[in-house]
């Protein structure tokens, strides 16, 4: 680079900035669907990041998983709103570059297409995050409680591993709009007017069918409604337990908000040789 710029340490920075720029557009065209979630947390912030990269190979290099930490640190004392707002910020780790330029630069050192997906931030009296699978999923929890301790944070923690493995939609059924209700409704009555001995029986009777398919799905769904993981009787809910605890501390205790990214879900997956991922598995 210095040889190309005749010595000129500055234009030689600019020329591998822009050689570095020219690989990432390149590179941008392949798709990035791997890649970890990082959580960043300052007192009653959170906020949970995914960063994409094309390969696990990668996701798991240090570099990278240090780079996306940053950019959590980054997101989390950010006023964007978005990805793109966040990719236009003077990088807070070198303020003589953006956010993008940043990336671009892992593009060229990493030597492959890297994403920065999404971001989205919780404000809470508490929050807590958990992340599973290093990484492969990231977890970010918010409540309103007056009392904080290491039992509120530990059971808040628990709850955030519930929503990881179970990956519930809302808080509660208060979250629900009506008309996503009216439209699971209409699915199910389809359903059941297209199978022949359900279709049969009398409105009434297919109108507590669809009611208690409705609840059943509810309960998956809504995190309170669902059986808590670690139920000793397998029967208490997420709410119940977070009653429970509420009240062993005198707490008023409830969950406000809650987000769960998992890495690459809605992308599609570069597509490997079916021969060689068969042989895969089996050897």
């Amino acid at each position: 680079a210095l040889a190309e710029c005749d010595g000129n340490m500055e234009e030689a920075v600019d020329f591998l900035r822009k050689s570095g720029a020219m690989k990432a557009e390149k590179k941008a065209s392949r798709i990035a669907a791997e890649g970890i979630c990082r959580i960043a947390i300052d007192g009653g912030k959170a906020v949970v990041v995914e960063v994409n990269s094309e390969t696990d190979f990668v996701s798991k290099n240090e570099v990278f998983q240090a780079f996306v930490e940053k950019v959590a640190e980054q997101a989390l004392a950010s006023n964007a709103t978005d990805v793109d707002g966040l990719l236009a910020e003077t990088w807070a780790e070198d303020t003589s570059k953006t956010v993008k330029e940043a990336l671009v630069e892992k593009v060229a050192t990493i030597g492959e297409n890297l994403n920065i997906r999404r971001f989205e931030k919780l404000e809470g009296d508490t929050v807590v995050g958990y992340i599973h699978g290093g990484g492969r999923i990231g977890v970010i929890v918010a409540a309103n409680t007056d009392v904080k301790n290491d039992a509120i944070d530990e059971a808040l923690k628990n709850v955030a591993m519930q929503i990881a493995a179970l990956n519930a939609k809302y808080v509660s059924e208060a979250e629900i709009d009506a008309d996503y209700i009216a439209h699971e409704k209409e699915i199910l009555k389809a359903q059941i007017m297209a199978d022949p001995k359900e279709s049969q029986k009398p409105e009434k009777v297919i109108d507590g069918m669809i009611q208690g398919r409705i609840k059943k799905e509810l309960k998956e769904v809504c995190l309170l409604d669902q059986v808590y993981v670690r139920a000793e009787d397998g029967k208490q809910t997420v709410g119940q337990y977070v009653a429970e605890v509420a009240k062993a501390n005198g707490a008023n205790l409830n969950i406000t908000k809650f987000v769960r990214f998992e890495t690459g879900e809605g992308l599609e997956k570069k597509s490997e040789d079916f021969a060689a991922e068969v042989a895969a598995q089996i050897g």
